[in-house]
């Protein structure tokens, strides 16, 4: 008799955390594909760093609540890229490389080792390095190495001009300084996350009933500035080069230069957004595809999910307001993903 009641218990404990486990996996899609919800809400210059936060907390909580870590962190990531593909068509292939590392990280460090705070950190510190260092490669590729002595060039116009003279280069101290602003954000992320899933697994699991959405389409014009940002951003940096070397740079500078320097970029840029970047979308896409069907069921019921979500978010960003900077921060990220994972849909 006990051993059939704790079969049940056990067998309503894994359905219900194969529940929470969807409802994670289709917040973290919501999150990646950037409609609305947590990129809404988070308007700031930082949003680069709160949306990878959020990714990764996800995916420790995926870990937390699942059986088998391993597998059920990497079919959460198939279904996340399948809705991303779908709902951000035009993200670049470098986004679907860091949300793949992300989850193949985490899911070899929780398969691994225990739930203790240096997990975390590391899980943090070392996603949040591969994001910079990976921004880094790009500018690298793009421009070649005359951004970096562009960047020197400047520097040491700076120093002369204020006495201040280091054999340290000065994109040494700056790459070293975003490396380090990466990783010590990756150390207060690790942190956060242990604090966050604290809060989210001792919360009351009360019930949190919402009205079937009234869903509205909407189109954007995504494609169109995405272009406009890439050209704007492409000729501000090359600006940036050819002043360097055409009023800093000395005598042995010319014209011949600049038209190199400008030639070289727009063909790597191009090299990049037009050839080696679709390739690798396109290959991206023939894989994720092969897996579409198989987890077709999975895909409709997340984003399915999406409108109930942007209601949570919304309300529970009203319903924190009482409260102030981080603690505000702490308690609406803690009562979002709480009550998205523990909402019921209201019956009429």
């Amino acid at each position: 008799m006990s051993n059939g009641i704790q079969s049940d218990a056990k067998n309503l404990l894994k359905q219900n955390n194969k529940s929470i486990i969807d409802k994670l996996t289709a917040l973290w899609a919501l999150n990646e594909s950037g409609l609305g919800g947590f990129l809404h809400v988070f308007n700031s210059p930082f949003t680069g760093l709160i949306v990878g936060g959020i990714a990764i907390l996800i995916i420790s909580l995926i870990a937390f609540y699942a059986e088998n870590k391993w597998q059920s962190i990497l079919k959460a990531l198939v279904i996340v890229l399948i809705i991303k593909m779908a709902v951000s068509p035009y993200s670049p292939f470098t986004a679907y490389i860091s949300v793949s590392f992300q989850a193949v990280f985490g899911a070899f460090l929780f398969s691994n080792f225990s739930w203790k705070g240096i997990t975390l950190i590391v899980l943090g510190m070392v996603t949040f390095l591969q994001s910079a260092l990976q921004k880094l490669l790009k500018l690298t590729i793009i421009y070649g190495t005359d951004f970096w002595h562009a960047i020197n060039i400047y520097g040491t116009w700076i120093q002369e001009k204020i006495n201040f003279i280091t054999e340290t280069s000065t994109t040494s101290v700056l790459i070293s300084l975003y490396l380090f602003i990466y990783g010590f954000s990756g150390l207060l992320a690790g942190l956060f996350i242990k604090s966050m899933i604290g809060l989210i697994a001792t919360k009351e699991e009360k019930p949190f009933y919402l009205k079937a959405p009234v869903t509205t389409s909407k189109t954007t014009k995504q494609t169109k500035r995405k272009k406009f940002k890439v050209l704007w951003v492409w000729l501000a940096t090359v600006a940036v080069i050819v002043l360097a070397f055409t009023y800093f740079g000395g005598p042995l500078f010319g014209w011949q230069k600049a038209i190199y320097i400008i030639a070289r970029s727009f063909l790597f840029l191009m090299l990049w957004y037009l050839v080696l970047g679709p390739f690798a979308l396109k290959f991206i896409r023939k894989n994720l595809a092969k897996k579409e069907s198989k987890y077709q069921e999975e895909i409709t019921n997340a984003m399915d999910l999406f409108p109930y979500f942007r209601q949570i978010i919304a309300f529970t960003w009203k319903e924190t307001k009482h409260l102030k900077g981080y603690t505000r921060f702490k308690y609406f990220i803690a009562n979002s993903i709480s009550n998205c994972i523990h909402f019921k849909i209201r019956e009429e």
